[in-house]
């Protein structure tokens, strides 16, 4: 049987293999939630700070908002969404990614820490997401950013929520998003119930994990009859109205078939979405390898961002 993996990733593919299921880590994440949240680094050129806002429920949550220390007056902005299967992570796992983009687009990030599965399920992470999305648009004058130039992001499970998110503001009509940003993104939890995957192809994210992850956070089996607006994306009926989209997978990725149907759903409901595959990539691949083909990767979303947020009027 041939290697189905990029040349360039075949080498992390293999030692990949070995990562303990999303169970396992889910406890030791449990542990690394305990710690003090590191102290926001002190750096010449970005400015970073957490802000604490309050949830629907009155919670007192908290984002990591990252800014050029020399910025325009109203200065685009990405709320970031983590990803980590809706049971485990936090804003700073993708901090030195924050801070590139920072630096290479001169717009603000704002990573939120919402509040995971299973302890706290659907619509709780949701709502977070929406609750950070609200704060930032009510401090936008005071921080500096431009209502009119916000985009929503994320990486797997972070661009599922992206997705939810930006459906939930669209239909509630009060928060307007400029683009939504769908990182290899987790939208429909029927993908954990295919038997037609070939699982020897997968990395970084299985089946079994899947499984995990869409029953922690819907507090169902995945797969079921899910009336719930907006807790899977990828059931929604209307796509047409949403912001323009940036979407990319890989076609090793158990994420593949359901973004590429997400992107064609954008497309034939009006939607501008750019889809962008890569041949033999894996689940969070530009995470794990150092490879021209993540810096393409990376390129690729980067200029779509740009020009979603400085085009934006």
């Amino acid at each position: 049987m041939s290697n189905p993996f990029h040349p360039e990733l075949r080498a992390s593919a293999r030692w990949l293999r070995l990562l303990p299921p999303i169970r396992v880590i889910k406890v030791l994440d449990r542990v690394h939630a305990r710690r003090p949240v590191p102290a926001p680094p002190r750096l010449a050129d970005v400015d970073v700070r957490d802000l604490s806002f309050a949830a629907r429920d009155g919670q007192s949550l908290r984002l990591r908002l990252y800014r050029p220390a020399a910025r325009a007056q109203e200065t685009p902005l990405l709320l970031w969404i983590h990803g980590g299967g809706l049971v485990i992570g936090s804003p700073e796992q993708d901090e030195a990614s924050n801070l590139s983009i920072v630096r290479k687009l001169g717009i603000a990030v704002a990573a939120v820490r919402y509040r995971l599965a299973p302890e706290w399920p659907f619509p709780t992470p949701l709502e977070d997401g929406y609750s950070a999305l609200s704060f930032l648009h009510a401090q936008a004058e005071a921080l500096g950013l431009a209502r009119s130039r916000i985009a929503v992001g994320g990486a797997s499970a972070g661009g599922g929520l992206a997705a939810a998110l930006t459906q939930l503001a669209h239909d509630r009509g009060e928060l307007p998003i400029a683009f939504q940003l769908l990182i290899y993104p987790m939208l429909d939890d029927r993908s954990a119930m295919r038997a037609d995957i070939d699982r020897s192809q997968l990395r970084m994210w299985s089946q079994r994990d899947n499984v995990y992850g869409w029953s922690a956070y819907l507090g169902h089996a995945p797969g079921q009859p899910e009336l719930r607006p907006y807790a899977v994306p990828a059931r929604r009926a209307a796509f047409e109205g949403l912001p323009p989209a940036w979407l990319g997978v890989g076609s090793c990725d158990l994420f593949h078939d359901e973004g590429v149907a997400y992107a064609a759903q954008l497309t034939a409901a009006g939607v501008a979405c750019e889809l962008h595959v890569v041949p033999g990539a894996y689940h969070a691949f530009d995470l794990a390898a150092r490879a021209a083909v993540v810096r393409t990767f990376r390129a690729s979303y980067l200029a779509a961002l740009q020009r979603a947020l400085y085009d934006a009027t």
